[in-house]
């Protein structure tokens, strides 16, 4: 779950639960996780377990992945780069179940440009996902970016992983490239906290669940 470095094409079954929490909250939280589970090992930062994510979100003219309609309620189309890495992530996230799975594949930034056209070769490590974003009518409608903190723990079922997202800022786009201009700070005094696992919720996250009532 630690995804920084991984290039695996498939992911397996996971689940994820989000929660908006206040600044302050959040603090707490941060301080919780650090004192009983391991950074992410891809992070760093004074703590070790920080990274600027930014990703560019994909839509229909209609806006049918926002607003849920049908199949595009399932799944997400994104291009996903951490920090200042010359490497781009194509990624889609699909939820069967109420469990998500990923696919995503690796490409330099450079030939990003090259999901523009209406074909590319098929040994290109992105050729799926310009063909999926043709059948779904889908284009670039915006890049978000935002400051996480990762932390991550292995149990008997498998590894878990506990995030805080902050600073969440949206410009539109419709450039198949990373804009440097961060654009509109969104939510600005809340924390998006999010817990990923596999199988049934483990007894840590539910006593942070219990420990700050969320």
């Amino acid at each position: 779950m630690s995804p920084s470095t991984d290039s695996r094409e498939n992911r397996e079954f996971a689940s994820e639960i989000k929660f908006l929490i206040s600044r302050a909250r959040a603090d707490q939280i941060r301080s919780w996780a650090r004192a009983r589970l391991s950074a992410d090992p891809h992070a760093g930062g004074a703590a070790g377990d920080g990274y600027r994510i930014t990703s560019l979100y994909f839509d229909t003219n209609q806006f049918d992945v926002f607003h849920r309609r049908g199949s595009f309620g399932r799944s997400k189309y994104r291009i996903r780069r951490y920090g200042d890495g010359e490497i781009a992530f194509l990624e889609r996230k699909l939820k069967t179940r109420g469990l998500l799975t990923k696919r995503r594949s690796i490409v330099p930034l450079n030939e990003l440009e090259q999901l523009a056209g209406d074909e590319v070769a098929r040994d290109w490590p992105g050729h799926w996902f310009l063909r999926r974003l043709l059948a779904r009518g889908l284009n670039p409608v915006c890049q978000i970016s935002y400051q996480r903190t990762a932390r991550v723990a292995m149990t008997q079922y498998g590894p878990i992983r506990l995030t805080l997202d902050d600073n969440l800022c949206a410009v539109p786009t419709t450039d198949w490239h990373f804009n440097k201009v961060e654009g509109q700070l969104i939510l600005r005094d809340q924390i998006i906290l999010e817990m990923k696992f596999r199988y049934a919720m483990p007894a840590l996250f539910k006593y942070l669940v219990e420990e700050f009532a969320l």
